[in-house]
């Protein structure tokens, strides 16, 4: 398992970001990934509209997970229509600690 960032954006609208969170997080469980910290990091406005969106809602979650799971969880992400761009960084060993 390695220690990854996500940082994922989802629309600015409660319910909808309310409901991508949770699709998100529950598909994270499915490919046994541990989710560490969920850290919101508020509404934004967006560098080009995504989805017909202009504002965004960041979160950052740090998980673990296995590196091989990476591709699966990346197409269960591309069905979740409420998840607007999502990034994974893998945390250096060193600074991960």
């Amino acid at each position: 398992m390695r220690k990854y960032e996500l940082m994922a954006i989802f629309p600015v609208d409660e319910e909808k970001a309310k409901t991508g969170t949770e699709l998100l997080k529950a598909d994270l469980v499915q490919f046994g990934a541990e989710i560490e910290k969920e850290e919101p990091f508020g509404d934004r406005e967006l560098t080009y509209e995504i989805k017909k969106q202009n504002r965004g809602r960041y979160v950052l979650f740090t998980i673990n997970v296995n590196p091989g799971k990476l591709e699966e969880i990346d197409g269960k992400f591309h069905l979740n229509s409420n998840l607007l761009r999502y990034l994974f960084v893998k945390l250096d060993e060193k600074k991960a600690q």
